[in-house]
Parts: C-alpha cells; structure tokens; sequence
C-alpha cells in the first residue's frame, strides 16, 4: 500500500532566472515561462517552488529560446524528485557515515519528513549513489593541480574474483584518493586491463608511477599503457596470495560440480555480451558511455530480444551459482550450490516444455550431466574445510599474544607437515597440499615482517584497507556476509567513491551536479543493477522468479494445445 501524504507547505519559493542578459550574445533575455508548483520536502520543512526559467530575445543568437534555468531553483532538489537535496545528503550519511539501517533512517527523519523505508531505500541507491559518482567529476582541476605540480601516483587493486563472474576493479590517483575509474572487468587479461587504463592515458598526464598487485595480465598492460611509468607491485593482495590453498581447497568441494558444467556449458554460459574490449559498466571521472534502451515496434523482434533476455538471465543465474563457496567463516557452499542447480534444471524443464528451444536445452542437459558426476566429491568436505579454517586461524594476528615472525613461521610449517601426514590417504587432498606448501614456500621471504617490525601492517597499500573497510561497513548495514558480497557486485564501484569531509560540503557538491551527467549516471546504475536480477539465495523468491519467466516465456510463444 502507497503511503499517503497531505503536505502543507510552510511557504512558496519563486525561482527566476538570475540572469539579466544572455551569456551567449549578452542580449535582452525575458521570462520563458512559469513552471507548475511543485512541493519539495526539505529538513527545514516542505516549501512550494515555482520555476521561471528565462530565454533569449535575439533570434540571430545561437541560444535563441533557450531557457536559462535558475541556479537557486538547480539546487532545492533534484528534477522530478520531491525531497530535497538535505534529504538525500542526509539519508547518505546516515547509511554510509552512521553506518544505520534503512529502517533507522527513515526513524531518524520520520519528525521532520514524511518518507517510507522504502523511499529512503530508493533515494539512497537512484540519487545518492550516482550524485556522489558525479560530484567527484567536479574535481577534476584538483587532479590536474597534482599532475602538473608532483606527477600522478596510481593505485590500482581488484576485489577478489568471483568465478565467472566479473571482478571489481578500481583505479585511484594516491595522494588525493580521487577515482579515476572504478568497474567491472569481464576478463582479467592484457587485452581487458588494456581498454580499462587507456582513457587514463589519453588524459595526456604525467603519471609518476603506478603501484599494484603482480596480476598476471595486469603487468603487461600497464607497460604497454603507461611504458615510461615505473610500476610497483604492492602488497595489498599478499594474505589473499597466502590464503590461495583456502580458496582452492574450498573450491576443491565443489570442482567437480563447476568443473563439469563449466565442460559442458562453459561457452554457452559465458556468452555474456560485452562491447568495449571486455570492459562492462565504469564510473569514476571516466565513466562508460550512459547505455541507450533499445526501442523496437517489430513484434517478432520484440518476442525474440524477449526471448534473448530469458536465456541471458538463465546464464547469469547459472554463473552466479557457481562463485558459491566458503569464505571465513567458511561456509560450506557444496550442497546449496548443487541444489540450487538442481532448481535452475528443473526451470529449464518447465521452459522447454512449454515451448522448445535448443540453447536452453542445451543448457538443461550439460546441467544434468554435471549434476551426476558430483556426488563423489562430498566425502572429503569436512577435513578440506578443516584444514582452511586452521590455517587462517594460524595467520590472524588478532587475538593472540604477540608473536615473532619466527614464531609464526614454525607454527605453519608444523601445521603444514600435520597437513602432509593426513593427506596420504587421499590423491585429492595431496593435491591440496600440495598448492597449500608451495603457495606459503614462495611467499615465506615477505609472509611474516609484519610480527616483528611495529607499525607495519600486513599490506602497504591503503586500498585493501578501503575493501575492508567497506566490508565491514556494509556487514554493520545489513547483518549478512553473503548480502556483502552481492552489494559488492551491484553497485561496489558506487559504494567505493569517497564523500567529502563534512555533512555540509557533501550537501554543496551534490546540489552542483550537472543534471545530464545525473541522468547518464543513474542509467549506467541501474543497467548494471539489470545484470543480478535472477541472484537470489531464497529459495522462494528464486522461484517466484522462475515462475514469472515461464510465463514470459508462454506469452511470447503461446501452446496451440492451450
């Protein structure tokens, strides 16, 4: 139910033009028009504004009729929104700054707004998010103030993969912290970091150096981008490095399952379609071009991108299933994946039995096999998880009495030698410790300097400090560490752009964006936000979601035995 309100403005704001002349021709210019009124809900109240924008007389003059908008009017609210931009500022620092719920927001301003939890949801996610995104545009002449003065130092870092799915990457200028770009790669090669650090370089700026983790594909591009610029492999990702057996170990839980979809579907999954060189949505200073909705009066073609769009979310629902897996406390994602499987299959039953298509068939039978070959693989989940739970213990500083570095070193290696004698009953499990040993051998010279140098942390880099802590800020908001990851995925590159200092600047700057590059920036959200409509963990809601697909699927090709 729509939640009434009968406002009762404490005043009317007539905004004219301030302009007395035209900037273009500096001729006579005259009011254009008077807007509607519109009631906009402000902290201090709820004010009727009236708009009277103005337009050129000179019909020679390249702005003739024109409107030359008021700025006062520009900054009370943003267009076609009732709240104010107060509102807005406020709403986001209470999520992001007082860390609350939506639930508490709406509490905290219930006395002097009347707005729903779900308003409060939707101006955080479609105004915050993407005026913050366009604010940091604003400073742009600061970039080129530290370019010209000291050179650009650019720190890049990934969050850590997903499987199949893309990987969140963000490009930063190290002195001031402002985002350069901030996306999703599809791939993680030469090519694909290539196209995501070109625009960088086509500003034409000096770039000092560029400080990184040693990704595979990352070092060529950067030396083909930036080939003057001296590149430093950072710290940032080392634990992560160091954790690889953990990953793979818990992947090992699962490998058969994914693996044999991946052997049968793997190219039909990963048919994700992607312009730009692999590069998917971006924000930033340099953000992706805003994508355009595509319009079509043709029925058949209609049906057909119908059609398109149904095996596409049935890809990406496969995909999304298949990066889960166990993370501290490691949760083990075995059995939920294969059941989750299980339900996508019997999706695609319900699909083909209303109307046939070969793609989603293929689909169910590459599931179907997989689905078979992995029941072996659940036997030897418990002593896997075991072993990764015992080693992260072993690393983690907190909580224990300081140790030195020689101390922490025995005990991992007499941990891995434990680790040796249980493996021999199993070819499996000496694979696994076998990419344990030989992870922890080749990073063991720099592995344990933080337990004996005070003052150093575990990484030299601040932006895994900003994934942590942003980690930690989304777990406080919502309470669940698997809805962490899946913010990440939606809107992680939004989340990640910085405020400014004070409640006060954040309102100014956000009040000064330009409202086309708004308009793009929302656009560029919510296509993203389109990629993870079929991501779910309830069961119940993954299935009304099935449910209303079918039906999509038997309107666009009705059963003549109906």
């Amino acid at each position: 139910m729509r939640t009434q309100r009968q406002f009762y403005p404490e005043a009317t704001l007539v905004c004219a033009c301030e302009l007395e002349n035209c900037l273009i021709c500096a001729g006579r210019i005259k009011v254009a028009y008077y807007s509607g009124k519109k009631i906009v809900q402000t902290l201090q109240g709820a004010f009727e504004t009236i708009h009277v924008p103005k337009h050129c007389l000179d019909p020679d003059c390249a702005a003739y009729l024109a409107n030359w908008q008021s700025s006062s009017w520009l900054q009370i609210a943003p267009r076609f929104c009732t709240y104010g931009y107060d509102v807005i500022t406020q709403i986001g620092w209470l999520r992001q700054d007082g860390k609350e719920q939506f639930a508490a927001i709406r509490d905290n301003l219930s006395e002097r707004v009347k707005i729903s939890e779900t308003q409060v949801r939707n101006l955080y996610h479609e105004r915050y998010l993407p005026l913050l995104a366009c604010s940091e545009r604003q400073s742009r002449d600061q970039l080129l103030a530290i370019a010209a003065r000291t050179g650009i130092i650019l720190s890049l870092d990934g969050l850590a993969p997903e499987g199949g799915e893309p990987q969140l990457w963000v490009v930063r200028e190290l002195l001031s912290g402002l985002t350069l770009r901030s996306g999703w790669l599809a791939k993680q090669d030469e090519n694909t970091f290539v196209n995501f650090l070109q625009p960088i370089a086509e500003l034409g700026l000096p770039i000092k150096a560029v400080l990184s983790d040693k990704q595979r594909g990352l070092v060529p591009a950067v030396a083909h981008v930036f080939p003057d610029t001296k590149h430093s492999f950072c710290q940032i990702h080392y634990l992560q490095n160091a954790a690889i057996p953990i990953a793979e170990a818990d992947e090992a839980m699962k490998v058969a399952l994914r693996q044999g979809v991946r052997e049968t579907i793997g190219e039909v999954i990963r048919a994700e379609k992607v312009e730009n060189g692999g590069v998917l949505t971006v924000t930033g200073i340099l953000p992706s071009p805003a994508p355009q909705a595509p319009i079509s009066s043709d029925l058949p073609q209609a049906r057909e991108q119908e059609d398109e769009h149904i095996r596409q979310d049935m890809k990406r629902s496969i995909r999304y299933l298949l990066t889960l897996k166990g993370r501290p406390p490691f949760r083990l994602a075995g059995l939920e994946m294969f059941e989750r499987l299980s339900q996508v299959q019997d999706c695609l039953e319900q699909l083909l039995a209303l109307h046939p298509d070969p793609e989603l068939d293929q689909l169910r039978q590459g599931l179907q096999i997989a689905l078979q070959a992995a029941q072996a693989e659940y036997t030897i989940l418990r002593q896997a998880a075991n072993w990764l739970e015992k080693i992260s213990d072993l690393l983690d500083p907190q909580g224990k009495p300081h140790r030195k570095a020689a101390q922490v070193q025995q005990e991992l290696s007499d941990y891995l030698k434990e680790i040796q004698i249980q493996s021999s009953e199993s070819p499996r499990l000496q694979t696994f410790y076998k990419v344990i040993e030989k992870t922890t051998r080749s990073y063991a010279s720099g592995l344990f300097h933080s337990y004996d140098i005070p003052g150093l942390p575990r990484t030299n880099n601040d932006r895994e400090s900003e994934f942590r802590d942003l980690n930690r800020r989304l777990l406080s908001t919502t309470g669940q560490k698997g809805l962490v990851r899946r913010i990440l995925q939606r809107t992680g590159a939004w989340e990640l752009v910085p405020r400014p200092v004070s409640l006060d600047e954040t309102m100014e700057v956000l009040s000064k964006v330009d409202e086309n590059e708004f308009l793009q920036e929302r656009q560029r959200l919510r296509e993203h936000r389109q990629r993870f409509r079929l991501h779910t963990r309830s069961a119940r809601q993954s299935q009304a979601q099935f449910k209303r697909i079918t039906q999509q699927w038997l309107n666009l090709h009705p059963s003549p035995n109906l």
